[in-house]
Formats: structure tokens, C-alpha cells, sequence
């Protein structure tokens, strides 16, 4: 039988995050998650965007302060992936792939949920004390963390 180049699990949940995070309407850091079970089977995915019924342009896009800052409203990818399982799905001993290592709030609810492994893209804020508590957390609790080495994923949409 003749060998195909197909891709990995990891090179396709991880596109699958890629792909997700093109939804967001967030102009400085799209991000996106995918949750999938033991049986490598997709249980849930989500973007970082704002709260449902309330249209993505409503509120800000801007880091700035007060009331004018993003961080005040944005649900991220995590969150909404956790929000986003079907039909009481369990997340117990799931895989979360993710574009961005994960703050340190989708961190609880990523433990909480029973998470057993974060596979990330990029760590673009692993200097900052939220990084820090993050890796802390995953480390105490026995969630396996890795940095995605798989093929590079480029997707491109409607050019």
C-alpha cells in the first residue's frame, strides 16, 4: 500500500484552532480552541469574541482603560469552548489545542473541567505574572502541557 502524506492530530486539531480563530473580530489577537476527547473526536470549539446577544461591535476592541478596554468583555477561545460542549458533553480527561497559552483565568475553568492536556501555539505573553500563575496551576494540578511542533498551518480565507 503507498504511503500518503496525511497530516497528524496534532496538525489537524491545531488547524482546527487556526481555522476557529478567523472568526474573531478582535484586531490585535484572534484566538482559537479545540477540545477533543480521548477518541480523538471533537467535542467543542470556540473563539475569543464578545458575550452572546450582544454584536461583536457594540463594545470595544481597544486595550484601553475603564470601560474602554477590551479585557472588560472579551470571552476567550477556552472559555467559550468550555461554554460551547453539547449536550452536557464531559471535558473530563479531554485535550484543549489552543492558539495562545491560555491565561490564567481560562486556566481555572480549563482544571476545573477536568482538562488533561493544553497543546498551545504560541506563548507571545510568557514573561507576564498571568504566564506564570498559568504554568503554576497546570504543574500543581497534573495537566500535561506542550508546545504544538507539528507542520506549520497557514490558512488563508476569501483573499
Amino acid at each position: 500500500m503507498e504511503k500518503r502524506n496525511n497530516i497528524s492530530w496534532d496538525e489537524y486539531f491545531m488547524g482546527m484552532a487556526v481555522l476557529s480563530s478567523l472568526r474573531s473580530k478582535d484586531p490585535s489577537t484572534q484566538v482559537g480552541a479545540v477540545i477533543v476527547n480521548e477518541e480523538n473526536k471533537v467535542v467543542s470549539i470556540g473563539y475569543n469574541g464578545m458575550p452572546r446577544r450582544i454584536r461583536d461591535y457594540d463594545l470595544t476592541w481597544e486595550k484601553g482603560e475603564g470601560l474602554n478596554s477590551k479585557y472588560l468583555y472579551v470571552c476567550h477561545a477556552e472559555l467559550n469552548a468550555i461554554l460551547n460542549a453539547r449536550n452536557g458533553a464531559s471535558l473530563n480527561n479531554c485535550t484543549v489545542y489552543v492558539t495562545l497559552f491560555p491565561c490564567n483565568e481560562c486556566t481555572k475553568a480549563l482544571i476545573q473541567v477536568g482538562i488533561k492536556e493544553v497543546v498551545y501555539l504560541s506563548n507571545k505573553y510568557e514573561h507576564t505574572i498571568e504566564t506564570q500563575a498559568s504554568k503554576k496551576m497546570l504543574d500543581l494540578a497534573g495537566v500535561k502541557l506542550r508546545q504544538y511542533d507539528g507542520k506549520p498551518i497557514s490558512i488563508k480565507v476569501g483573499e
